[in-house]
């Protein structure tokens, strides 16, 4: 079984990034593919193979832990990969884990996908099985990728966004809610800094 790879990005796309490694190109998907940069620096994805009856499938994380969660939440009945990457592309999986802890149906049914019937199942499962991952699951923080100074959004770069969120699940009505908030903010440069202020509001509206 594949732990990780080391390779070259060669592409990313809003639902995974391509990495070349000995002229082979890997489609991996990734809770947030815009975290990732295209660059010469070969780079290492911890990985995660699933496999159905009509396709195998590779997800990629940037740490252990990380991949560690996913694979806690796809044993919960009703969640599948593409909504463990919605969970885990909000940037802060300890607020999961804590809700999950506390069992705070409230927050984890404002990601999509999950019900009252799933949250309920979430905290059934999980509930005192993920204090390990609570002090050591580190994510890269929007504000250590945001400039000093404020420049006019990237209208393709917000786009590119809006699009990585479609592909997790939200809804064009759930964007249209937030969309003028992110194009006000000036501070923004990055498809990653959209998707994770994106992100950040969303859990807040629903």
């Amino acid at each position: 079984m594949y732990d990780y790879i080391i390779g070259q990005i060669k592409r990313i796309t809003p639902e995974y990034v391509v990495v070349e490694q000995q002229g082979i190109g890997w489609q991996i998907f990734t809770p947030n593919p815009f975290a990732f940069r295209i660059k010469e620096d070969m780079q290492q994805i911890f990985l995660h193979m699933h496999v159905r009856e009509d396709a195998h499938m590779l997800f990629g994380f940037r740490s252990l832990d990380e991949r560690e969660l996913f694979r806690k939440l796809i044993q919960v009945s009703g969640i599948g990969p593409k909504g463990a990457l919605a969970i885990l592309a909000s940037g802060n999986p300890s607020q999961v884990i804590s809700a999950i802890e506390m069992e705070d149906e409230a927050f984890l049914v404002k990601f999509p996908g999950v019900g009252k019937k799933t949250a309920r199942q979430m905290i059934l499962d999980l509930k005192g099985k993920l204090g390990s991952l609570l002090e050591q699951v580190e994510l890269p923080s929007a504000e250590d990728e945001l400039p000093l100074f404020g420049v006019n959004p990237n209208k393709q770069e917000l786009e590119e966004a809006m699009l990585a969120l479609i592909a997790l699940g939200y809804s064009d009505k759930e964007l249209t809610k937030i969309k003028p908030k992110l194009e006000e903010n000036d501070q923004l440069t990055t498809t990653e800094a959209y998707m994770k202020q994106a992100l950040q509001l969303l859990l807040k509206v629903k």
